[in-house]
C-alpha cells in the first residue's frame, strides 16, 4: 500500500510543479489555490508512504520521480524542449531511484 501512497504523492507533486509555474509568482488566484491544495495532498500521501519507507529513501523517491514527471510532461504538453542532455539526466535519476530502492530493501 505504501507504493500506492507514494505514487499518489508523486502525481500530486507533479501537479504542484505545473500549477506553480502557471501561478506566475502566486499572482493568479486559482493556480495559486491549485498549487497549495496539491501540495497539501502530496505531503499527506507522502507522510502515509513514509510509515513504511525510510524517510531519506521515500523523500528521494518522491522528489526524483516528480521531477522526472514534470520534465516529461513539460516536453509533451508545455512546449518545453527535451534535449539529449535532459534525457541522460532523467536516465541517471531513474538509475539513482532504482539504486535507492534496492538499498532501502537490504
Amino acid at each position: 500500500m505504501s507504493w500506492l501512497y507514494l505514487a499518489i504523492a508523486v502525481i500530486f507533486e507533479i501537479a504542484v510543479g505545473i500549477a506553480a509555474g502557471k501561478a506566475e509568482g502566486f499572482t493568479r488566484l486559482w493556480w495559486t489555490i491549485a498549487t497549495l491544495a496539491a501540495g497539501g495532498i502530496a505531503t499527506f500521501f507522502l507522510s502515509l508512504a513514509l510509515l513504511t519507507f525510510d524517510v531519506g529513501v521515500g523523500y528521494a523517491l518522491w522528489t526524483s520521480l516528480a521531477g522526472v514527471g514534470i520534465v516529461i510532461l513539460g516536453a509533451l504538453f508545455l512546449s518545453q524542449r527535451l534535449t539529449w542532455r535532459k534525457a541522460v539526466g532523467i536516465a541517471i535519476v531513474i538509475a539513482g531511484v532504482v539504486g535507492l530502492n534496492l538499498a532501502g530493501t537490504a
